[in-house]
């Protein structure tokens, strides 16, 4: 009989994980991590198996529209697969909202329901859409709306049953605008009735929710974001219709499959005001900074689920008279994005636990700024680490990372809209540059980077700890300097400082989780991701950008003389 190559396997995703076991262990007190562990433990096992099984299963089973029933009446129904709608019902049985609203263990209730999601996103078929979404309505509720929106439609978004369980939309892209939401085109009229909207919808993502928060500028309003207003409308009315929103069409995408993205037309479609009748931009940023959070979790989850397979396969793959285990330059390579990934999680989880203590009222001022810098520095670093990282798993797996079947390339796909949802790196980047400029991020940001890269004693540590240092001070340094340089040439330096940021926070943080592995039980291997990830490169600010006249010239293709 011919050869047959084992494919990889997963086992249970927390039993597995010894990166997330024991940043959790540091992070948590100890009768925390024994009271959440067993639903760790639970979705590790779904992750690994009925999940998992089901997502592969309705990988070619795409999302449905119906625009009409057989009688001709106008349904707009979405169809999603059976994974999909195993998700939905999981994601409420698992209070993958609700666990962060309970807040049964105070400020670590982030903490310990983002490992949740951490653990099943990868198995997910990226339903992980809708709960973002979801959750980042249910804070803004929570925070902004009054007690009548509030009551009729939180416990919907944080329920565990799910019969009850509803999931939000978030409806903000539109042909004009992008990620300038300013340029949005939709109106909002005051009728006797309550407001109407009526306006296209470019991209709306998970639109099978039953409400979703949306933009709409009220009629005689100025422009720009502070002319626009947030509200919140139920997708379908009192007998199951579409309520006065009409799909487009659904979006043929790269990636994402899975996740039904349709355009779609509100025609009168009534609107609940979430606050004021202005300023919805800034209303916006509870939603955005979560979204933003869940996209930094699913992005170090996808590199992570990307690894698991590839360390399996090393070890069942034989070549060239040996299994890929053990190839020197093999491991080499899987040793490298092994230390993308924990320096991933350890800054993912690092906002998280900020995020959690905020909540909780027990963030000092320093560490508001903190968060306010690492919220956008967090999404824009690991989406990038994420698309690259799939793009090496895929490589790790020859030619069978490249055939469908095998459900690899999915990993790709679905990672390359990491870095577009919720603000594309570029925007991100400038909006690391507002933190700095507007809230005073830098100083605190950069004593965060110096006090977590002091926990270096071991003499492994000393080098990663002194290249952590060494470029939080040079971000400060080049930030001061930046007046004299001209608006131009610090905006085409934006994305540089934010990465530099981003990866110094990262080995500081890798650091510190090193220091504590070694302490407690002699464990070298996060000192080793410590080192590899700092001769990676983490200040991105040593290669200054160039003259701007000649950059637009080589960006353009354009002609001209230095």
């Amino acid at each position: 009989m011919s050869f047959l190559q084992e494919p990889p396997r997963l086992g249970n995703q927390w039993r597995e994980d010894r990166a997330l076991k024991r940043l959790l262990a540091r992070r948590l007190p100890p009768e925390v991590l024994g009271a959440i562990e067993p639903s760790l433990d639970q979705m590790g096992e779904l992750a690994a198996g009925e999940l998992l099984r089901l997502a592969h299963e309705n990988r070619s089973v795409l999302p449905e529209w119906i625009a009409f029933d057989a009688w001709g009446r106008h349904v707009d129904e979405i169809r999603v697969n059976a994974a999909w709608r195993r998700c939905r019902e999981l994601a409420a049985e698992q209070g993958l909202i609700a666990t962060g609203y309970e807040r049964a263990h105070g400020a670590y209730s982030r903490v310990h329901q983002f490992a949740l999601v951490y653990l099943f996103a990868p198995s997910s078929q990226v339903y992980t859409c809708p709960l973002a979404m979801s959750d980042g309505a249910a804070r803004t509720l929570e925070t902004l709306a009054k007690a009548e929106l509030r009551d009729a439609v939180l416990p919907r978004l944080l329920s565990r049953d799910p019969a009850r369980v509803w999931t939000s939309g978030q409806w903000m892209t539109e042909r004009a605008g992008g990620s300038d939401v300013g340029l949005s085109e939709t109106v909002a009229k005051r009728t006797p009735e309550g407001w109407q909207l009526s306006g296209v919808k470019w991209f709306t993502s998970a639109v099978s929710s039953e409400v979703a928060l949306t933009l709409a500028r009220p009629e005689g309003n100025g422009p720009g974001g502070k002319g626009l207003a947030l509200f919140l409308v139920h997708t379908r009315d009192a007998q199951g219709r579409p309520n006065h929103v009409r799909v487009l069409r659904l979006k043929e995408k790269l990636g994402t499959r899975s996740v039904p993205t349709a355009e779609l037309e509100l025609d009168g479609m009534p609107g609940l005001l979430v606050a004021r009748a202005s300023d919805g931009v800034r209303d916006m940023a509870s939603m955005l900074n979560l979204t933003r959070t869940w996209n930094a979790v699913c992005s170090a989850a996808s590199l992570r689920r990307g690894l698991a397979l590839a360390r399996d396969y090393a070890r069942r793959r034989v070549a060239f008279g040996a299994p890929l285990s053990e190839k020197p330059l093999h491991l080499e390579t899987l040793a490298g994005l092994a230390a993308e990934q924990e320096a991933a999680l350890q800054l993912t989880f690092h906002a998280v636990a900020l995020l959690g203590r905020d909540e909780a009222g027990e963030l000092d001022e320093p560490g508001q700024a903190v968060l306010r810098l690492l919220q956008p520095v967090v999404k824009l670093l690991t989406a990038r680490q994420a698309v690259a990282g799939a793009s090496e798993v895929l490589e790790a797996f020859g030619g069978a990372g490249y055939v469908e079947d095998t459900g690899l390339p999915e990993i790709l796909r679905d990672a390359q809209v990491l870095s577009i949802w919720e603000g594309t790196t570029n925007v991100l980047s400038l909006e690391a540059f507002r933190a700095v400029a507007r809230a005073g991020a830098l100083g605190p940001f950069a004593s965060e980077i110096r006090a977590r890269a002091g926990a270096a004693r071991a003499a492994s540590l000393a080098e990663p700890a002194r290249r952590a240092r060494a470029a939080a001070e040079h971000a400060e340094q080049w930030w001061a300097a930046a007046p004299a340089k001209g608006a131009e040439a610090s905006e085409a330096g934006a994305r540089r400082f934010a990465f530099t940021l981003g990866r110094a926070l990262s080995l500081a943080l890798l650091i510190e989780q090193a220091q504590w592995d070694l302490d407690r039980d002699g464990d070298g291997r996060s000192a080793e991701a410590a080192r590899r990830f700092a001769q990676a490169g983490v200040d991105f600010l040593e290669d200054e950008a160039g003259d701007t006249a000649a950059t637009a010239r080589l960006a353009l293709d354009e002609p001209g003389r230095d």
